[in-house]
């Protein structure tokens, strides 16, 4: 990447983690904690990203993996004294685990077979949730502990029933993400994901061990996907069977779509773009799914790969 064209990407980086960081001082109250959770499910949006748009596995099982974060964390954090940075570590540690195991038997699948698989494996984890119901209470779900709401690090209280402590940890959290992908997709691995995304067999002609590269992929999204679980949990002090349902894995996709697949800050742009349509389109009508659905057709047809992957198309190529 050359000098000028990396620091223009850089720019773009930096200014959107700027702008985020100016919002939380101008938003209101409402808007203050939508924009936390906005944040957490962009990360869960990334992490699908990872997958989808770099790799070109769709997979509907991604629920599964946001919930093993949101219950290896809430669960550690409700029923031990470990402490919050323990439990995110064991939500992190559940999702890189989870995803691992079922990248070993998944991917030895390919297109349709492949999406009906991780949708079999989160239907699975949804009823293994709803049958121990005496330890995670189902869909009413747990609410976390006051013990759980708050932890000292590095000689700094972290106080999680502040508005603002949350909405920067869910900052800083979007942040690494950021990083860590630009890394991942910028670097040599992710160029041969990509390459394998445009054309497998031609990649495995290059020597390539796709099996691998693909199971990496899987690996860091699901990882991250914990992550945002994990992060969810504890940031709203609350788990539930919901997260595990097929919406959820739904969800990533559609965010991802919108933004731009194989775009870096396409699932951000993707899931502000369709958190607030629902939120102002409910505010007038109990057709809201409806109106967001016409609006989500009008926007495939005018911008048929995303808002940021058509940008990048028409006008701006260096978009990462």
């Amino acid at each position: 990447m050359k000098m000028s064209l990396f620091g223009r990407v850089l720019a773009l980086h930096v200014g959107v983690i700027a702008l985020l960081f100016v919002l939380q001082f101008v938003l209101p109250d409402y808007h203050h904690l939508a924009m936390t959770r906005v944040m957490l499910l962009a990360i869960y949006a990334m992490g699908y990203n990872m997958l989808f748009g770099y790799t070109g596995l769709l997979s509907l099982g991604h629920a599964m993996l946001f919930s093993a974060g949101l219950y290896g964390a809430g669960l550690t954090a409700y029923y031990t004294d470990w402490g919050v940075p323990v439990a995110f570590l064991v939500g992190i540690g559940c999702g890189f685990s989870l995803s691992l195991v079922i990248g070993l038997v998944s991917l030895r699948t390919t297109g349709v077979a492949f999406m009906i698989v991780t949708m079999m494996f989160s239907q699975v984890a949804y009823l293994t949730i709803t049958y121990f119901t005496d330890y995670t209470r189902g869909e009413e779900g747990l609410t976390m502990p006051q013990a759980a709401r708050s932890f000292d690090l590095v000689g700094l209280h972290i106080d999680l029933t502040d508005a603002t402590q949350r909405y920067n940890l869910a900052l800083i959290l979007l942040s690494i993400t950021m990083i860590v992908i630009f890394s991942v997709v910028k670097g040599p691995i992710g160029r041969v994901l990509i390459a394998i995304r445009e054309n497998e067999p031609r990649t495995v002609m290059l020597g390539y061990n796709t099996f691998r590269l693909k199971l990496i992929a899987l690996v860091i999204s699901g990882t991250i996907s914990a992550m945002a679980g994990a992060a969810y949990a504890l940031l709203f002090a609350y788990i539930g069977a919901t997260f595990a349902t097929i919406q959820y894995s739904i969800e990533p996709l559609l965010f991802t779509l919108l933004g731009g697949a194989g775009t870096i800050l396409g699932p951000l742009l993707g899931t502000v773009a369709m958190f607030y349509m629902i939120d102002i389109a409910s505010e007038y009508t109990t057709a809201y799914l409806l109106v967001t659905g016409v609006a989500l057709v009008l926007l495939v047809i005018y911008f048929p790969k995303g808002i940021l992957g058509t940008i990048r198309e028409r006008w701006l190529p260096w978009l990462p």
